[in-house]
């Protein structure tokens, strides 16, 4: 397994994580994507362990704290072998306190978490969204008392867009709280919106991307082709209504680059998917997840290996959509792209942070 520096800081994670929104299985959304026990959970613990995959993702919304739970049974005996990251923020409940990023929604948040994990501190907890109604400074103020207690070793956000984002680590600067050191976010080859504004963000501020669906919400699972009716039953058919849009015509345009490249190389389309993403700026770690052991085994086989050049240019091109403005003319017009080179390759110096 490669490790590869989260952000700007000294956390070495490893370029796979293991995401258990499948673990526990309740709620209409959770419930279609898996639902691991903790004999399960334990299983493919013990897998992504043996693999190097040693950084676990889960959040307190997931099957309302069931997965936490599952999670921390899962590692028992051996939290001192892996990284912990949760995420808090979403509405758990109908209370005024429930939902948010306030101080006393944090303390709680991170105090209920830890008791499900069965254990005294997470490695990283991330904002799941950005609260617009509690001042960042108090959101920031309570993180970093969280990080003195010693219950949180690092910060993070997710799905948060590129202002919230810089004024979030602006604030933090000013005070002299803990940054953020990553953001989770959505990331694919048919979603590269991430690439418009977050990841130059990303680049400028050291703060790594934890990838979340690198699968375009299943549409890259190999199953859906062009002229070929979609599968009857589907994480995907189940929960469309949660997930991102995407062009149908674009998405088998995609489709088609990736069956191209599974023919040169053997892989599959989930690991050709994974693997372009592997190779893309700023990105620490991309969280595969998996119902049973045989995806879990299929995803781990994306890393190991590389696309060629020419057969990541063939996906650039399949996948790129004209971004909106004010980007499209930094990308377009030479004169707006003398002031803004585009956005640097992974062999660039200033991505250096995010190596191994």
């Amino acid at each position: 397994m490669e490790y590869r520096r989260l952000g700007a800081s000294g956390l070495k994670v490893p370029a796979l994580s293991f995401g258990t929104g499948t673990f526990g299985g309740e709620g209409p959304l959770f419930g279609a994507w898996g639902n691991s026990d903790a004999r399960e959970a334990r299983r493919l613990v013990d897998i992504c362990l043996d693999a190097g995959v040693t950084m676990f993702d889960t959040a307190d919304v997931y099957s309302n704290g069931a997965s936490e739970e599952v999670l921390g049974q899962a590692i028992r005996g051996r939290r001192d072998r892996v990284l912990l990251s949760t995420k808090t923020a979403l509405p758990v409940g109908d209370g005024p306190n429930d939902a948010g990023s306030s101080r006393a929604r944090l303390l709680a948040a991170c105090d209920a978490a830890l008791r499900r994990l069965g254990t005294d501190y997470v490695d990283l907890l991330q904002l799941h969204a950005f609260d617009a109604g509690t001042p960042v400074e108090e959101v920031l103020s309570t993180l970093d008392d969280l990080v003195r207690a010693g219950k949180v070793r690092y910060v993070g956000a997710s799905n948060f867009s590129g202002w919230q984002a810089m004024k979030s680590l602006a604030v933090a600067d000013r005070y002299g709280y803990p940054r953020y050191i990553a953001h989770q976010v959505y990331y694919s080859l048919v979603g590269r919106d991430y690439e418009w504004e977050l990841m130059p963000l990303g680049l400028d501020q050291g703060v790594g991307a934890l990838v979340w669906s690198p699968l375009g919400w299943g549409r890259l699972t190999g199953k859906i082709r062009r002229g070929q009716p979609p599968p009857a039953q589907s994480r995907r058919h189940d929960t469309a209504d949660y997930g991102p849009p995407v062009d149908e015509e674009h998405l088998y345009g995609v489709v088609d680059a990736i069956d191209e490249i599974a023919a040169e190389t053997g892989k599959t389309a989930p690991q050709i998917a994974i693997n372009w993403l592997l190779q893309r700026p700023t990105v620490s770690s991309v969280i595969i997840g998996a119902r049973n052991e045989e995806q879990l085994r299929q995803n781990l086989s994306a890393i190991g290996w590389s696309l060629t050049p020419e057969q990541i240019a063939k996906l650039d091109a399949a996948s790129t959509v004209t971004a909106p403005y004010p980007y499209f003319p930094y990308r377009r017009q030479e004169a707006f792209a003398r002031l803004n080179p585009p956005a640097v390759d992974s062999e660039d110096e200033s991505y250096e942070w995010s190596a191994a």
